[in-house]
């Protein structure tokens, strides 16, 4: 039995032009030459990665060069119990003895022996002296990898169904499933020395773009969850780069670096990108990414050609539920009479503090179940986990007013209730009794209610959640308005008790004519902007997730240094190093495509979410000063996307960089920690709109988010009929 395929409708389904363009042209699909292109150029790269995956195991290794891989001075093989020191030791000598006799030939002095002399066909008519002078500190380890490639060939078969349906709904080339194979080797427990995670190795900031990730539930170990994430990614470095040999190197060094090589060179063509740009983080692993990932695919579209007959794992099979409520790990265990070690392997993103005890699975969870335990329903589910309860309705007022009130509530409760709940109607009261049955009682005040209503409670066996559903409508009307035909900010402000500049001042905005009907306006300053924190749990979450995203930083940037000299020479050593196959920082790295750089001449490009009081901070300098310097009036904003001028008098450019980078990592950080992108779609815009009612009114996402789906679109300029990537974000569960 396949795994059902439900999460299909919340995905993109060709909704993006390029995606349309695709799935329409008859035997696009099947261009692997134009969408997959491998130059030429690249030949010596794929053949020397395909002999890496095929060739050797991790007990030999090739001495090459780092920069011409079709340059390979040796391969060394080691006993099988030649201890990780000792095989260091034999790596260091022969780069030693290559070094040497290349700094000699680089000399120019004739080949003194067979070894010198075999040096020099090697590198053929580009041995010049000048060329192998170079050549003498290029030398360069890399630890053969065919029994983990075998070994993932193998394990690739549970989940290789699913992630070609996946790729096939989202219209992306079926190609791109060798992926895992390159980041992972199909291990779905993988983990690397900086946090990347699952057969994908998602780190834990990018992830949480897609995924739920928090101490009950992270996603990146299930296979499933983790694969919708990785062809949402995928698309959406598509959509920014327009190429897929540029896609898929941003998916190790990311779709901000990627668009800063294109724009420094000018050019979408990978060969020359790898060839000639420069930057500290473009090491060994990204200039070798996409040719890794052709060598991998040749090798799993023919992989009997390469290691005979193979005996793929069956494709896993089970049935999934979603939970309706929370509940501990030992009561669905006794609900559903499977045990714990089955619930565990079926169900790998819970974490262990849920089968600890310590945590609940959360609602709203895809649970899986053997897939003989078909008849499981969310109702069905429900009605075990959770004992028999009965919601005691009160009514504030007099007792005549009781009836009258409780029929009202009823049609508000209905949604939430179960065959299982009774409502019952107490005398007038100013309390809520919330009794599950046999099992004592409990209340809650309504005194902060309003008092001129009703509501209701109700208390979940399962976990012990309490919520009141009708309280919270009362209270929503108060804090937002929904623009009316004929409203004005005067007429709204008025209804409001609010001074009009206040009312402006709570929606950004800067005079009537900014006034739209449809428009949700806030009336209160306590309400949150769109996915920021709004209850101390929340913000306790979201600074967490901040946390944990400036130690993922500090990570990497210690991964970025030691890069250069990450060449194990054992599989224990290469273990611990990552999963990766090719050696380097794990991928997909940051999503964020903004580049936060100063410019040689001083100046930036303003992004989303910043102001002139953010610049001044970062400089340790006025806003006045910045004014002054741009010739900007008064209280004029600064403008997306316009370019602003900086002094560096008391920072420096680096500093200012790094105190802006972690500003965004850190708004994006929180944001992420209690929502998730499901999906993408187009919206055209319409005539009125503008950067402020796309946000706040249409599509409910933050500017920075839409401008990192965006890029290049001016949205000061921005014309009815343009079209705009939309990311459908929501809430996620907090703990």
């Amino acid at each position: 039995m396949k795994p059902p395929v439900r999460w299909v409708s919340s995905l993109i389904l060709c909704s993006l032009p390029w995606m349309a363009a695709l799935s329409l042209q008859p035997g696009v699909a099947r261009a692997e030459d134009a969408l997959l292109p491998q130059p030429a150029a690249l030949e010596p790269a794929v053949q020397f990665w395909t002999r890496v995956y095929t060739e050797i195991t991790t007990d030999a290794g090739f001495i090459h060069d780092q920069y011409n891989l079709s340059v390979v001075y040796e391969t060394l093989h080691f006993p099988a119990d030649m201890r990780a020191r000792e095989r260091q030791r034999e790596v260091d000598a022969e780069r030693r003895r290559f070094h040497d006799m290349l700094a000699r030939l680089g000399r120019g002095l004739p080949p003194a022996d067979a070894d010198e002399r075999h040096v020099l066909a090697l590198w053929g008519t580009a041995g010049t002296p000048l060329r192998l002078a170079q050549a003498a500190d290029d030398v360069r380890f890399q630890l053969g990898q065919a029994d983990r490639f075998r070994a993932g060939l193998v394990r690739a078969g549970a989940w290789q169904q699913h992630i070609a349906e996946v790729l096939a709904h989202m219209g992306l080339p079926p190609q791109l499933s060798a992926l895992p194979d390159v980041e992972s080797s199909f291990d779905p427990r993988a983990y690397s020395k900086v946090g990347a995670a699952g057969l994908w190795q998602f780190l834990r900031s990018t992830g949480r773009r897609f995924l739920r990730i928090n101490g009950a539930v992270d996603e990146r170990f299930d296979p499933f969850r983790e694969t919708e994430a990785a062809a949402q990614l995928l698309a959406y470095n598509y959509q920014l780069l327009g190429s897929w040999p540029l896609a898929i190197t941003a998916y190790n060094h990311g779709a901000a670096g990627m668009l800063r090589a294109r724009e420094e060179l000018g050019t979408d063509d990978i060969v020359r990108i790898i060839r000639d740009y420069h930057s500290a983080s473009f090491g060994f692993a990204s200039r070798n990414f996409y040719a890794s990932f052709l060598a991998a695919l040749s090798v799993a579209e023919h992989p009997q050609k390469y290691f005979g007959a193979l005996h793929i794992d069956p494709e896993v099979e089970f049935h999934e539920v979603r939970m309706p409520e929370p509940a501990r790990a030992a009561v669905l265990e006794r609900a559903v009479q499977v045990d714990a070690d089955t619930l565990e392997s079926l169900n790998p993103a819970l974490r262990p503090a849920v089968w600890r005890g310590r945590r609940a699975i959360p609602a709203g969870y895809l649970l899986r179940l053997p897939p003989d335990d078909s008849q499981w329903t969310p109702q069905l589910l429900a009605s075990r986990i959770g004992a028999p309860r009965r919601v005691l309705v009160a009514a504030l007022g007099t007792p005549a007013g009781a009836a009258a009130t409780s029929a009202a509530l009823r049609p508000a409760l209905a949604p939430a209730l179960t065959p299982a709940f009774t409502p019952a109607l107490t005398p007038a009261t100013a309390r809520v009794a919330l009794l599950p049955s046999g099992d004592g009682g409990a209340a809650v005040d309504l005194a902060s209610l309003d008092p001129a209503g009703a509501a209701a409670a109700t208390l979940g066996g399962g976990a012990g959640a309490m919520a009141s559903p009708a309280a919270h409508l009362a209270a929503a009307g108060s804090e937002y308005y929904l623009v009316e035909p004929g409203d004005t900010l005067g007429s709204i402000a008025n209804r409001a008790r609010l001074p009009v500049t206040r009312l402006m001042a709570l929606n950004s905005l800067p005079g009537q004519d900014f006034l739209y009907e449809g428009e949700r306006l806030r009336l209160a300053a306590s309400v949150p902007e769109p996915g920021m924190p709004s209850t101390p749990a929340l913000a306790a979450l979201a600074q967490q997730a901040v946390q944990e995203n400036i130690e993922e930083r500090q990570a990497l940037a210690l991964a970025q240094q030691l890069d250069a000299a990450a060449e194990p020479v054992s599989a224990a050593q290469a273990q611990a190093e990552g999963p990766q196959l090719i050696p380097g920082i794990a991928g997909p790295q940051s999503a964020d495509p903004v580049d936060y750089s100063v410019a040689p001449d001083g100046s930036i490009v303003v992004v989303a979410a910043e102001t002139l009081g953010h610049y001044a901070d970062w400089l340790d300098t006025s806003a006045a000063r910045l004014r002054a310097i741009n010739h900007l009036r008064g209280r004029t904003p600064v403008i997306i996307g316009r370019r602003l001028q900086l002094e560096f008098e008391r920072v420096t450019p680096a500093q200012f960089e790094q105190k802006r980078h972690d500003y965004h990592a850190q708004l994006q950080a929180a944001y992420f920690a209690m929502h998730r992108i499901v999906g993408t779609s187009v919206y055209v815009a319409r005539r009125g709109d503008s950067l402020w009612t796309l946000t706040q009114r249409s599509l409910r996402v933050p500017v920075w988010l839409l401008q990192q789906y965006n890029p290049e679109l001016n949205f000061g300029d921005l014309k009815p009929g343009t079209h705009i990537s939309l990311p459908r974000v929501e809430e996620v569960a907090g703990s």
